[in-house]
């Protein structure tokens, strides 16, 4: 049988030549005449495009998902830290893990380890040092930010949902909380910021590996 590249099915007995329109407007039909083995290689590519369209869908479709928390995550320096501290604890305290470890935030947490407040360089500064209070006689309780004050996020929330946070109360850090609001990680402003970067970058390799043909699919060659 022969292929009819217009239609996309097998219409004539293989012995019968195939006709492949070539220009069509309202008043003249202009056809070549293909023996029946070149119309099976026709046939043949015409089907092997139709399996790369498809595939590019499926990976444009990807590059809309958009980044979330997990992602932000595998930038955040809190990952492998101790980033909480007691909340009986002296400020001087939190001020040596804050320089120790280089960040500007810390989970302040009770006797049993669950979160009970905030506590940021920002505190010490506004509560501490402009007030003319002694850090190492000042618990860490109170001046850390509590109760309902306290802003979080969740492993699968998206990254621009967490960046809206940040912007509405003025903040550069969030807490990551599981189902059961229990701690799971913290992250800064500065890791959505890396987290978004990396999701352009992936989104402009894989346009431009299509737009160069090679392939429908994250880093094909």
């Amino acid at each position: 049988s022969s292929f009819d590249i217009e239609k996309g099915e097998l219409l004539y007995p293989q012995s019968r030549p195939l006709y492949i329109p070539l220009e069509r407007n309202s008043t003249t039909t202009m056809f070549t005449r293909f023996s029946a083995s070149a119309g099976r290689v026709a046939a043949r590519s015409l089907a092997t495009r139709s399996v790369v369209v498809p595939n590019m869908a499926r990976s444009l479709s990807t590059v809309g998902d958009a980044a979330t928390i997990s992602d932000a995550l595998k930038f955040s320096g809190y990952s492998d830290i101790d980033f909480t501290i007691k909340e009986s604890a002296p400020v001087y305290d939190a001020v040596q893990k804050f320089a120790a470890y280089n960040i500007g935030c810390l989970v302040v947490t009770d006797e049993a380890g669950n979160m009970t407040g905030i506590v940021s360089e920002r505190d010490y500064i506004s509560k501490i040092a402009l007030l003319g209070r002694t850090s190492k006689e000042t618990p860490v309780k109170e001046i850390s930010t509590q109760g309902a004050n306290i802003v979080t996020a969740v492993v699968d929330e998206t990254v621009d949902s967490c960046m809206a946070k940040m912007m509405a109360k003025g903040i550069r850090h969030l807490p990551i909380v599981d189902n059961d609001k229990t701690v799971v990680g913290m992250i800064s402003i500065k890791d959505l910021v890396a987290t978004v970067v990396k999701e352009k970058e992936d989104t402009i390799k894989v346009l431009s590996d299509f737009a160069l043909g090679k392939g429908g699919h994250y880093g094909s060659e």
